[in-house]
């Protein structure tokens, strides 16, 4: 920023470049804060390339941004017939439909942006900010990814920059009310309900699955782990991140306090984990894994779900989130579903005039059934 200008934008490359107490002074509280964007730093992303911002008001932080720099797929909510057309045009040209893109926000979790004045005037200064690290990463989109409808005043001026708001994959999330597993499973409706306890009773009393919950990865299970990730990542094309095996190292290293592991196992054998972050009355059930020879047979997704739930209900949480992909098992589940957003700006005129015409194209609702009939919980 030049020397008549009211604030001053600094842009980093890693987290630890700002101090920790600027940044938590104006970023959102939130599980996704400084030590987890440090643990992205010290992972050794290939995928992405992460940039943050501060912006100063006479040396005082009054905002904080992170970003990262990605190729993005243009189809990540389509679905049906129209997937399979966007799959034929990335057979001839993967580029088209996988532009680079500079998208502020996280590749995992919600969008956050921390603004404590002026709002107007701050996101001015970040809108340019963000224009000129486009510009030298020569990235043809700005997106604000994943934004929920409390961001909806803070972000409003991206209007009249030129940005389009479009409909993104919804996160998810429950109430926990209930004192037991029994308890919640009278919530469901009578289909769902009689549907899970058959799945129980098959695996029940047939199979010992042991579960472990730790706060860190041995270094002999971390790689039988991070293989189940990497085969249920494989199986799903939903999402825009693979994280590398040293992130669930560095994660339980740098947030000690926040983070579990979960670990089953059938006689001996690693056949699914979980990672999560847990914060007070909140937990977060991030990332899985899965040995799929065994999965479906022994109903682990159910029985996963069951032991985290159980573990929750003992330790007092009362909020469940379980991110997005999966819709139509978790509407089952009972979970509510969170709209989130994305802002979009091209940075080609003529594409940007043209992009309302081709909004609909990333509305989830018109690809998968499950959305329209989720529409109505839709929070």
């Amino acid at each position: 920023m030049g020397p008549n200008t009211v604030f001053d934008v600094k842009v980093a490359r890693k987290i630890d470049e700002f101090s920790a107490k600027d940044w938590q002074a104006v970023f959102p509280p939130a599980l996704e804060n400084y030590d987890f964007f440090k643990s992205l730093d010290e992972s050794g992303f290939s995928q992405f390339s992460f940039h943050y911002l501060m912006v100063y008001k006479q040396d005082i932080p009054v905002a904080a941004a992170s970003c990262f720099i990605m190729r993005f797929p243009l189809d990540i909510t389509s679905r049906g017939p129209i997937k399979s057309i966007f799959n034929c045009i990335k057979r001839l040209n993967r580029n088209i439909l996988n532009p680079k893109a500079l998208m502020c926000g996280l590749p995992m979790g919600q969008g956050r942006i921390g603004i404590i004045e002026n709002n107007s005037a701050v996101m001015d200064a970040i809108c340019n900010s963000l224009e000129e690290i486009a510009k030298k990463e020569k990235a043809v989109l700005v997106i604000f990814k994943d934004f929920t409808s409390e961001y909806r005043d803070i972000l409003r001026p991206l209007s009249q920059k030129g940005f389009h708001k479009i409909e993104s994959l919804p996160n998810t999330e429950m109430d926990i009310k209930f004192n037991n597993f029994d308890e919640y499973l009278n919530t469901l409706n009578p289909v769902s309900r009689s549907g899970l306890k058959r799945n129980y009773k098959r695996v029940d009393g047939k199979v010992k699955i042991d579960l472990e919950v730790c706060n860190s990865f041995t270094d002999d299970v971390l790689p039988q782990a991070y293989r189940l990730y990497l085969e249920t990542v494989e199986g799903h094309d939903e999402g825009l991140e693979k994280v590398p095996e040293a992130f669930f190292r560095q994660i339980a290293k740098n947030m000690p306090g926040e983070v579990k592991y979960f670990l089953w196992r059938i006689e001996g054998k690693l056949v699914a984990f979980a990672f999560c972050l847990v914060s007070g009355e909140l937990f977060i059930d991030y990332y899985l894994g899965f040995d799929y020879s065994l999965a479906h047979k022994y109903h682990l997704y159910f029985i996963r779900f069951r032991d985290l739930m159980n573990w929750c209900i003992a330790h007092g949480i009362n909020k469940y989130e379980m991110g997005p992909t999966g819709y139509e098992a978790k509407r089952r589940l009972g979970f509510d579903f969170v709209r989130l957003y994305y802002y979009i700006k091209p940075r080609n005129r003529i594409v940007n005039f043209l992009f309302d015409a081709l909004k609909p194209l990333f509305n989830p609702e018109n690809f998968d059934p499950v959305f329209r009939r989720i529409k109505e919980k839709i929070k």
